[in-house]
């Protein structure tokens, strides 16, 4: 046994998740130990698919991921993905090849620990044959207790060693513990106590660090009177609750938006209060009381003034307030009057508009609200980015905040394919959809063969304006030759690939929908959706003007 079979092993025996990437010669020993010791692995078209349904994979099922590359260019080809991921706070191994240390000509050779760490992602090192295991097992222990993306670096010469005989590997190797809860400084929590007995009106926006908390979030609302919101990242964490908000921020629906204005305190559990989660500040009152829970120190107040800031895991802090409140309990904001207007307008469904649909192009938001009635109501929506991305993430509902995969943190186009795919392997149990634009869908579609090769029922939902839509409608009179194209036959491209294929410009296209589901779904439908002009989405008209 060598090292590269020996590092794939012991991967495999740390209960590695799922394995993407594309394989060439550096890391073809690797990946064939990680497949032979039982971790699944998916053949991407291309590292930066692979790196998206890697990060999607570990957002979705909770388990540390692994992106098999080659050196060098495997590894380049891959990091947009990989900068999500980092910036994400994914738990994912980037598992690479690199040059040996004296091949200082290689074609190949490249800084790969400076370029980890440019992206954000932490640079680990296998240095050789007797701290194989060692090297392997911190890189691990790192991306699950830490959350962090790491590049864990395979030079060619320490892969060709021979591992120890017999390898130092305990069968079965030791279970690395995930990240301990922090319960909070006892002052802290009493503190929000404090504020939240004073309140009258207060709002929760739950975000990314809360995932895992709703229940005690949830007792916590209650007891003080709360509203329940969330940040894009964590979309439906309350999506059953009749005193939820939905999205907090650019996807805000009106009525929503107004509560979260009017709220005396506003509480962020998990959730970084950044500018598209506040509307640039906007949504808060300038009397509220701010309040912030993380787990980090450093994320307090880091995108604007707090009130009180509490270091400690969210479902902790919330338990632990409740305890503080005793017997108290308030109405608060959840009078039937808000009860009422969350009811009847809270949702963007529930918001009429004016229909566009006209002239071979069909309405956004019509086109949206059908496939939201239309699609089981069992699924996980995965959204690209771009102009159009509003409208699958306001109006396709979600079960629960597994049903949604946001990987926008890098704002990169063309993520959302690969993002789809990982999602869809995460929970095979529900119908995975996705939301992008024709750029996006471009950009990736050497993935709609990977789609199809795994015979995913992957509903693709692309908004079709034969356009970068953003920059259309952000930059006005302006020459638009460079971000307009010619309208391309979307529906056929899918069927070249094998996927199902059809053309929505009206609300009785989407019949065609409805025959796919109907059917086995053993391909991908793909839905090239001729969309009328919105004259830039509403969230994206928010966002230009901060």
């Amino acid at each position: 046994m060598n090292v590269a079979e020996l590092v794939g092993r012991t991967l495999a025996g740390l209960g590695a998740g799922t394995a993407f990437g594309v394989v060439g010669s550096g890391n073809f020993e690797v990946t064939n130990a990680l497949r032979a010791g039982g971790v699944r692995f998916v053949a991407a078209r291309h590292e930066g698919g692979a790196a998206s349904m890697a990060d999607a994979y570990a957002r979705i099922s909770g388990k540390v991921s692994v992106l098999s590359l080659h050196q060098g260019c495997g590894l380049t080809n891959a990091v947009t993905g990989i900068t999500e991921a980092a910036k994400s706070r994914t738990p994912m191994l980037v598992v690479t090849a690199d040059s040996a240390g004296s091949s200082v000509l290689s074609n190949f050779r490249i800084d790969q620990d400076g370029l980890a760490t440019a992206v954000g992602a932490v640079p680990e090192r296998v240095h050789s044959a007797a701290s194989a295991v060692a090297d392997t097992v911190r890189a691990f222990r790192t991306a699950l207790q830490e959350r962090r993306t790491v590049v864990l670096n395979l030079p060619l010469d320490v892969q060709a060693q021979l591992a120890p005989d017999p390898p130092d590997v305990p069968d079965p190797l030791p279970p690395i513990p995930g990240p301990a809860p922090m319960r909070p400084d006892i002052g802290a929590a009493a503190d929000l106590a404090d504020l939240l007995i004073a309140a009258e009106r207060p709002v929760f926006v739950a975000g990314r660090g809360a995932r895992g908390s709703r229940e005690p979030l949830r007792e916590l609302a209650s007891r003080t009177g709360a509203l329940l919101a969330t940040s894009a990242v964590a979309h439906g964490l309350f999506h059953d609750d009749e005193f939820a908000l939905g999205i907090s921020g650019g996807f805000a629906s009106p009525v929503a938006a107004e509560l979260i204005a009017g709220a005396d305190l506003v509480v962020g559990w998990g959730c970084a209060l950044n500018t598209w989660t506040t509307r640039d500040g906007k949504l808060l009152s300038p009397h509220a009381t701010l309040v912030q829970v993380d787990l980090e120190q450093g994320a307090l107040g880091a995108h604007r003034p707090i009130d009180l800031g509490v270091v400690g895991d969210a479902g902790c802090t919330a338990e632990d307030v409740l305890s503080e409140l005793g017997d108290h309990k308030a109405v608060g904001y959840r009078t039937e009057d808000v009860a009422g207007r969350i009811a009847a307008a809270g949702r963007w469904n529930d918001v009429e508009h004016d229909d566009l649909s006209r002239g071979g192009r069909i309405d956004p938001r019509t086109l949206s609200g059908l496939l939201d009635d239309l699609l089981p109501a069992e699924r996980i929506v995965s959204i690209d980015s771009g102009n159009f991305m509003g409208y699958p993430s306001a109006y396709l509902s979600v079960p629960d905040e597994l049903g949604f995969c946001f990987t926008q943190a890098f704002q990169s186009v063309g993520l959302g394919l690969g993002t789809a795919i990982g999602a869809a392997l995460a929970r095979p149990d529900r119908l995975p959809v996705l939301g992008t634009g024709d750029g996006g869908f471009h950009m990736a579609l050497s993935e709609l063969d990977t789609a199809v090769r795994l015979r995913l029922p992957l509903v693709v939902i692309v908004y079709n304006d034969a356009a970068y839509g953003a920059e259309i409608h952000h930059f006005g009179d302006a020459d638009m030759t460079t971000v307009r194209f010619p309208d391309s036959d979307i529906a056929a491209i899918g069927r070249g690939f094998g996927c199902a294929g059809v053309t929505v410009r009206s609300a009785e296209d989407l019949f065609a929908v409805k025959d796919w589901l109907a059917g086995p779904r053993d391909a991908p439908l793909v839905i090239d959706a001729k969309i009328a002009d919105d004259g830039g989405s509403w969230w994206l008209a928010e966002a230009f003007r901060h």
